[in-house]
């Protein structure tokens, strides 16, 4: 896939108030997005996730010897939780496989820059979970 095509979420028409946080963050995760996300999170025994600090998490990475190339804001620390969430103990075993995982997805390639964010958004959409975006800003 290539990353110069024009994505079609480009002619929708958002309200104001998220167009005002794209304008300010892109397709990305900034802190309260991020805290917003993980509220929305249970982990595989239904219990809920607790934001994991971006620090801690840059030190886990650091631990681990791996170094995310396309991180933005908290887009790594984002799918480091989603991940937590819904794969860990299952088909991750361990937290260096669940970094491992947070890099593959983060340094893919051949997605299309602000792909986290869309995954998330079109999960809310889908959901029925509404964002406060005046929150979010």
């Amino acid at each position: 896939m290539s990353r110069n095509r024009k994505a079609l979420d480009d002619y929708d028409v958002y309200p104001e108030v998220m167009r005002r946080y794209l304008m300010n963050y892109g397709k990305h995760f900034n802190k309260k997005l991020y805290r917003f996300a993980v509220s929305q999170m249970r982990d595989r025994n239904g219990e809920k996730l607790k934001p994991v600090e971006i620090e801690g998490f840059r030190k886990k990475l650091e631990d681990n010897g791996i170094t995310l190339e396309n991180d933005v804001m908290y887009d790594g620390v984002y799918v480091y939780s989603m991940a937590m969430s819904d794969f860990m103990g299952s088909s991750i075993e361990d937290e260096k496989h669940l970094l491992l995982y947070v890099k593959d997805l983060v340094d893919d390639g051949d997605q299309q820059d602000g792909f986290l964010f869309g995954r998330f958004y079109s999960d809310c959409v889908n959901g029925g979970v509404p964002i406060e975006w005046d929150d979010m800003v």
